[in-house]
């Protein structure tokens, strides 16, 4: 099976848990965790509806057509910038699938503008994750004007009466501060890569496009933070068996490839829901856990580790911890209240 490239959405979402191994190990094999995820049995319940795909490839097509003519105008107006009609655009997309080839593509036009206005799609970028490098595979357009560059994120959920939803402009910020990074990385020099991203939408409901400026600072030291702090996966490779093996055209059960999944220890946590195709396994993997409740509910519980802990506590267990005291003290306080 052909790994799975990685993007910016995969990245924010790996390094918003960077204690998970499991996450770890298969982001960085490539794994489609989508594929795995049905055939342990527990799909992922979310991603966009077909409709959605379709209406954000149509946008993002009509942004890029003409050489991305009509997305010109927006830099104008959202930059004010004074900029020429002869912008160069370059798609880095046209030298074949292998990545290495692509990334130095794509790093010998960036490296080297001729010091015009240029747009510049499809560059493959570069990212360390977890100790190995990790090939982005990006939906984006970078724009370089007096030596300076721009990430621009092409994004199809509507701004509407100048509002957008906080959570998915928060998601888009997030995956452009890994291209800003990226590009960054790649530049060898943070001050090329403006820290203010250019997020273009659909205004209304319609498809006429509207665009803003976006601050990713905050982002980015997030994102540097996380990524400083991840497990490092030849770690964790080394306490794992030799022969085990994600693979999913050997004809092996949903148990037995549920049981190599079961290898590599997971840090489940309900916000995993929204951002990892393995969720629904790792919960129901992990239901008598206590942090299967949540990071605050695990973090006020310390040390107790299982839900069959707690409840043998709040009946009457007890090894003198402040910890049971809280628990019998919230167990008595609930059984006054059913009481009344």
């Amino acid at each position: 099976m052909r790994p799975r490239r990685h993007n910016a959405r995969t990245i924010a979402a790996l390094t918003s848990n960077p204690g998970c191994k499991r996450r770890a190990v298969l982001d960085a094999a490539g794994i489609d965790k989508s594929a795995l995820a049905t055939a342990v049995e527990f799909p992922a319940a979310y991603g966009q509806s077909q409709f959605a795909i379709t209406r954000g490839n149509a946008f993002e097509a009509r942004m890029k057509a003409d050489g991305c003519a009509e997305l010109l105008q927006l830099l104008r107006d959202t930059l004010g910038l004074d900029l020429p009609d002869d912008v160069t655009y370059t798609d880095l997309d046209d030298v074949g699938d292998d990545q290495d080839l692509r990334h130095a593509h794509a790093r010998t036009h960036l490296t080297s503008p001729d010091g015009g206005a240029a747009l510049y799609d499809h560059p493959l970028l570069k990212l360390r994750v977890g100790g190995q490098d990790v090939f982005l595979e990006p939906d984006l357009v970078a724009f370089q004007h007096d030596g300076r560059y721009h990430v621009v994120e092409i994004k199809s959920f509507p701004v509407i009466d100048r509002q957008a939803d906080p959570a998915k402009v928060a998601a888009a910020a997030t995956q452009a501060a890994v291209y800003v990074l990226a590009l960054r990385r790649l530049l060898g020099d943070p001050a090329a890569v403006a820290h203010e991203i250019v997020l273009v939408c659909p205004a209304d409901f319609g498809s006429r496009p509207v665009a803003v400026k976006v601050d990713v600072r905050r982002q980015l030291s997030v994102l540097e933070h996380q990524l400083a702090r991840m497990v490092r996966v030849d770690r964790i490779l080394a306490e794992l068996p030799t022969d085990l093996t994600f693979r999913l055209d050997l004809n092996r059960s949903a148990g037995e490839l549920g049981a190599a999944v079961g290898a590599v220890e997971p840090c489940y946590s309900p916000s995993c829901l929204s951002s990892c195709e393995l969720a629904f396994f790792c919960r129901h993997e992990g239901r008598r856990s206590t942090a299967s409740l949540g990071t605050n509910v695990r973090e006020d519980l310390g040390g107790v580790e299982t839900i069959d802990e707690v409840l043998a506590i709040a009946e009457g267990a007890d090894d003198g911890s402040e910890v049971a005291a809280m628990i019998r003290n919230v167990a008595r306080v609930y059984a006054e209240s059913r009481a009344t």
